[in-house]
């Protein structure tokens, strides 16, 4: 269980070679013994992670996961909490693709909506299923402001993601009388290697400014924090322009 400072004994990350995701995981290994399961797809990225979370202090276990494997997703909850409960999932895997191929390619849109809609879905209902057998448990899903009002820019990403948010603001609301807890994470455009080689937008961030900003969020029960935080001002304006309005704005 989380300590009185609100920090974990284990950690379990999905998509465990993202940026984010290893900076949330050094964060915590900074402030004591820790467990961790990384999950992601077996090759250097993932072997270069177990190293350098091994030579900040964690016990790191490395599990194979695929975001479409959806048949696999409860056993390998399973197997993760077999060494002990689950004190802090990070859910962290995704994919931008590209926009323009992302509408006009079947293949590219059916996969995109699969890893960052379907995926998500199909593991967070794994892990509510570990949080209600565990009595306690803090799920963190990475979301995208582009899911705040999808923009014609990005729609089908941003579509993807505002499916998933709302499923985790809805999980959270379902798990709160099983002794869970979800915090949905929403940043603005991240320098992270997914991101790699893309204009940065206005108020980006780093992936160590969103670990702070997980980790604080996990410490003060949180349910949705947003990185920076002046971006929640910005897209609750965004929201509420209309329509023909918002189509002129250079999103």
């Amino acid at each position: 269980m989380l300590n009185a400072l609100g920090e974990p004994q284990s950690l379990l990350l999905l998509g465990g070679t993202s940026d984010i995701a290893l900076a949330v995981a050094a964060r915590y290994a900074e402030s004591g013994p820790l467990r961790v399961v990384l999950a992601a797809r077996p090759g250097p990225r993932r072997t270069e992670a177990v190293t350098r979370l091994s030579a900040l202090g964690a016990v790191v276990e490395a599990l194979d996961f695929e975001a479409t494997d959806t048949a696999s997703h409860p056993a390998l909850v399973e197997q993760a909490a077999s060494g002990g409960d689950l004190d802090v999932v990070l859910v962290a895997f995704g994919v931008l693709g590209d926009e323009e191929q992302a509408w006009q390619d079947h293949d590219a849109a059916v996969r995109l909506a699969q890893v960052n809609y379907v995926g998500p879905v199909s593991v967070g209902t794994a892990l509510a299923a570990q949080v209600r057998r565990q009595g306690h448990g803090v799920i963190v899903f990475l979301s995208s402001v582009a899911g705040e009002r999808v923009r014609r820019s990005n729609f089908a990403y941003g579509a993807s993601k505002a499916g998933a948010d709302g499923f985790y603001l809805g999980l959270g609301e379902a798990l709160r009388e099983h002794g869970g807890h979800v915090l949905v994470v929403r940043p603005g455009f991240v320098h992270t290697k997914m991101t790699e080689g893309r204009d940065a937008a206005p108020l980006s961030v780093g992936p160590d400014e969103v670990a702070e900003a997980v980790v604080a969020g996990v410490a003060d029960r949180k349910e949705l924090v947003w990185v920076p935080a002046a971006l929640r001002v910005v897209m609750s304006g965004l929201r509420h322009v209309p329509r023909p309005l918002f189509r002129r704005l250079p999103l």
